[in-house]
């Protein structure tokens, strides 16, 4: 299940995650000269982003030593506003000195295919050959959707089962119906770190579904097959989402 870490609003939330990510991102440049960050799309990380690019985090973090991964990406240009580059573009990227070559993203204007082909090949240029990397990212931010998805990893898709493959193309029909290209399970269980960003009543439902022991009735959902095989799990929750956890306490502000 990992740890779970339940804090009192979406706000302090995103703060805490902030101190996190700039105290492990020294940490791995200290130790490995680089930090590997993947990166979540959606409207949790993006006040996150902002954070990042703020101060004291944007001056705190070496950003010539960062790069810039996605877990999963739309089949979109670019510059359209359901793109989670562009989202991230305008929160972070363009706000810090981030060399362009250290922005690593998914080609969501070209075919599903070809654009889950080459972002495994660049995969490959930092993780190595093999059919699994032993360490992927330094840390690997990702979400929960309504159904248990996480990255574009959908319940009832190839993705969930996949066994081969480090990215993906996979074809949804909700929330809508659209080509997206995710990251598969065997890259993202291969990271050191890997934390759930999850706020909002809404999720809290799903989120104690998802943090239950396993259920043998049925097939477990996606979000529950993120199991880093030598890497640390973590989720931070706002109270609304762990509202129905057991013995949810938030941490004080």
């Amino acid at each position: 299940m990992g740890e779970v870490q339940t804090f009192p609003d979406k706000s302090a939330l995103v703060r805490a995650q902030a101190e996190r990510i700039t105290k492990l991102a020294a940490e791995a440049i200290g130790a490995r000269g680089r930090c590997l960050l993947a990166l979540s799309g959606g409207s949790t990380p993006q006040p996150l982003y902002q954070l990042l690019a703020s101060a004291p985090h944007a001056s705190a973090i070496e950003w010539s030593r960062m790069h810039l991964f996605w877990g999963d990406e739309r089949c979109v240009p670019p510059d359209h506003p359901d793109s989670n580059y562009r989202m991230t573009r305008e929160a972070l990227i363009d706000r810090v000195p981030l060399p362009p070559e250290n922005v690593h993203r998914i080609r969501g204007e070209d075919r599903p295919e070809q654009a889950a082909e080459a972002y495994e090949r660049e995969l490959r240029k930092f993780f190595g050959p093999g059919d699994k990397p032993t360490r992927s990212f330094d840390l690997a931010l990702l979400g929960l959707g309504p159904d248990g998805h996480t990255a574009s990893i959908f319940p009832g898709t190839a993705a969930t089962t996949e066994a081969s493959r480090w990215a993906m193309a996979v074809h949804v029909q909700h929330p809508r119906d659209m080509w997206r290209v995710t990251l598969t399970t065997i890259v993202l269980n291969a990271s050191a770190d890997v934390t759930f960003l999850v706020a909002g009543a809404d999720k809290a439902a799903r989120l104690r579904e998802v943090l239950r022991e396993g259920d043998a009735r049925g097939p477990l959902l996606p979000a529950q097959l993120i199991r880093p095989g030598s890497g640390k799990l973590h989720w931070m929750v706002d109270a609304a989402a762990a509202v129905e956890l057991d013995g949810a306490r938030p941490l004080p502000k």
